[in-house]
């Protein structure tokens, strides 16, 4: 019963966070990119201070430590990740699929950035080898033109892979610090601190709010991605967490494109293409070279308890 569940609810995380890349592309009509990725973050941000102030004791960071680890989430994770995300995916090139497999890239680039900021652990030679394949892989999936590298979409496909190693370099720098902030609220603050960040470089691009509209859809969108993509999908991913573990928990990002891929072809009418799905198989197979050790720990503790 218990396997059924964490089965269950890690394809309902799945299906949340692949279909969150189709509803960013929906309200990405409506919005300024900047701005929309802000506003999500200012309703998420709320909703996850409240889960903290219920789940824990103290949900305020305390101290010069805790608080640099949530500035480091708001920079990075947050702030970072999701304004390279939300501009990439305002460009026509960047389907739904394409953005969800090219930040399913993040996985490999976390076990590169943790090599490079702890020197007690290094690269063996099929890891790298893992690395070179996955970047093929993202490669593959951008397909750039040779002969014109600025064109095809690449710069926004470009986009969404400093999105997916902002979020890399994030974790890895938050993983790294001593502390014991709870996880929920680090979440919290972390969204409330990057999504000021996202309203401030908004304001610099000079997005406005005179510029949404605010249509149905657009609110379906921002309230899709706040309350179900952030605070039921972040609720899922910490219960999952505490159970499966980080390694079968790092596995929801190669589920995920699969229902960015159907739900942007069934609401948005969004192509497959070939090379989105090569691209999706070549990065799963250098993640699993990296990760190859855990994998194997895995399924030799699951045969045990089978």
């Amino acid at each position: 019963m218990s396997r059924a569940r964490n089965l269950t609810l890690f394809l309902v995380l799945a299906a949340v966070w692949g279909s969150a890349f189709m509803a960013i592309k929906a309200g990405l009509a409506y919005f300024p990119p900047v701005l929309f990725a802000a506003l999500r973050y200012d309703v998420a941000g709320v909703v996850m201070l409240a889960y903290a102030a219920y789940a824990v004791d103290d949900p305020v960071p305390r101290g010069r430590d805790e608080w640099a680890v949530v500035a480091v989430g708001a920079t990075l994770v947050i702030a970072a990740y999701h304004a390279f995300l939300f501009i990439g995916e305002s460009d026509p090139a960047v389907t739904s699929a394409v953005a969800a497999v090219i930040v399913s890239l993040s996985p490999v680039l976390t076990t590169v950035f943790a090599r490079a900021f702890l020197p007690s652990e290094r690269l063996t030679v099929v890891g790298v080898i893992g690395l070179l394949v996955g970047l093929a892989g993202a490669i593959v999936l951008a397909a750039p033109d040779p002969n014109n590298l600025a064109g095809s979409g690449a710069v926004p496909k470009l986009l969404v892979l400093l999105a997916a190693a902002s979020f890399a370099l994030g974790s890895v720098l938050m993983r790294a610090s001593d502390d014991d902030l709870p996880i929920e609220t680090m979440e919290a603050w972390s969204m409330l601190l990057g999504a000021a960040l996202m309203h401030l470089l908004s304001f610099g691009l000079g997005e406005s709010v005179a510029d949404v509209a605010w249509t149905t859809e657009a609110l379906l969108a921002l309230g899709y991605l706040s309350i179900a993509a952030s605070g039921i999908g972040f609720l899922i991913y910490f219960d999952l967490l505490d159970r499966l573990g980080p390694i079968e928990i790092n596995l929801v990002s190669y589920v995920a494109p699969v229902f960015a891929a159907v739900s942007g072809w069934l609401f948005l009418r969004e192509a497959i293409t070939l090379n989105t799905v090569a691209g999706f198989l070549i990065i799963c197979v250098g993640f699993a070279l990296v990760k190859r050790d855990a994998f194997r720990d895995a399924l030799r503790e699951y045969s045990v308890i089978g």
